[in-house]
């Protein structure tokens, strides 16, 4: 398929700029993937929408304060995206602006306390770098921790605030290593999750954690040729033991995101059991994937041209998708990461 036949327009209002004020407050489309049939609910109707029994997968990945904003040593501007880590605390790879300028030997300085060296050229395709870090009070992390920001995608054009670290994070996060959220899981709340508890669903954890590859706009023509940078998962047998008494039951498996999809059919076996393992995953899933594992997928309205609508597509059908987005925009939903869900059924 040609990757021109997964575009749509988007006013650019639509694009939401911050969170509302309640998490599960959110508006939630609800596509019947069979039909083509579309309900419009609220985030917080979820536990109504599914049935006892039924297990709800997360991703409890945990973003950290990625961006480092600083100047190189001639006094120009300079922005360092923490990727992975590669040694400790003090030895990264990382993107870098503006990469061009900043050759091996030169150095970003980050709030008088942190110091960037470039220690080498390109790694990738992507131009990321590995970059050795140093502060003044010897403890990186903690420095990092201190002056990073948070780091929301480009198309939130207003500087990263305080609220951000809380906001930009899903309420069951626990293993940090994300460079951006897994966005369908931040309309849940505590409470949320206790009305799912008392309606007699069931959760499980995994990690998949988020790099920078994940969002990038698919740049092939066919959409079989697109891949994207191989990113750390985690399927702990927990899970993989809890998926395997919902299929014992014949409850539905609904993958919170697109990151926990990929994680789960990245440990699926061709009989669609999940084994408990730990990994890289390179996953791309496009129209044609047969999926093993996901029943129903609770996702955030993504991006033209991207992997993750892919993926949309993928499960509910292209035409279908796309339909469901122009209806969406038509009645005022907010769209990308800080915006409303879909519940794919």
């Amino acid at each position: 398929m040609n990757i021109g036949e997964f575009d749509y327009e988007l006013p650019p209002a639509a694009i939401a700029q911050a969170p509302l004020p309640e998490r599960d407050a959110s508006r939630l489309l609800v596509l019947d993937r069979s039909t083509g049939a579309i309900r419009h609910r609220v985030f917080r109707d979820l536990p109504e929408l599914l049935a006892p029994g039924d297990l709800v997968v997360v991703n409890r990945t945990r973003v950290f304060p990625a961006r480092l904003l600083g100047y190189r040593r001639n006094g120009g501007a300079a922005e360092v995206l923490l990727l992975r880590p590669l040694v400790g605390s003090t030895e990264w790879e990382a993107l870098l602006r503006p990469g061009r300028r900043l050759r091996i030997g030169d150095t970003v300085l980050v709030a008088d306390e942190i110091t960037v060296a470039v220690e080498s050229g390109n790694l990738g395709p992507d131009g990321r770098r590995r970059v050795r870090l140093s502060a003044r009070s010897g403890d990186v992390a903690e420095a990092v921790h201190r002056l990073g920001h948070t780091p929301l995608p480009p198309y939130v054009t207003r500087p990263d605030a305080p609220e951000d670290r809380e906001r930009y994070q899903t309420v069951y996060a626990r293993e940090e290593g994300s460079v951006a959220a897994p966005t369908a899981g931040l309309h849940f709340t505590e409470a949320l999750l206790s009305r799912l508890d008392a309606h007699g669903i069931e959760r499980a954890e995994v990690v998949l954690h988020v790099g920078p590859g994940t969002f990038r706009p698919v740049k092939t023509e066919r959409v079989e040729d697109h891949r994207v940078g191989a990113e750390p998962f985690v399927v702990p047998e927990a899970a993989a033991s809890a998926i395997g008494r919902a299929r014992a039951r014949s409850s539905r498996v609904v993958a919170v995101g697109t990151t926990t999809v990929r994680a789960l059919e990245s440990a699926a076996r061709h009989d669609g059991t999940v084994e408990a393992t730990a990994g890289q995953t390179d996953c791309v899933i496009v129209p044609g994937f047969s999926f093993r594992v996901a029943d129903a997928l609770i996702t955030n309205f993504h991006l033209p041209r991207s992997s993750l609508l892919l993926l949309v597509s993928a499960f509910a059908g292209r035409e279908r998708v796309l339909a469901a987005y122009a209806e969406a925009i038509r009645r005022g939903y907010r769209f990308y990461s800080y915006g409303d869900a879909m519940l794919l059924l």
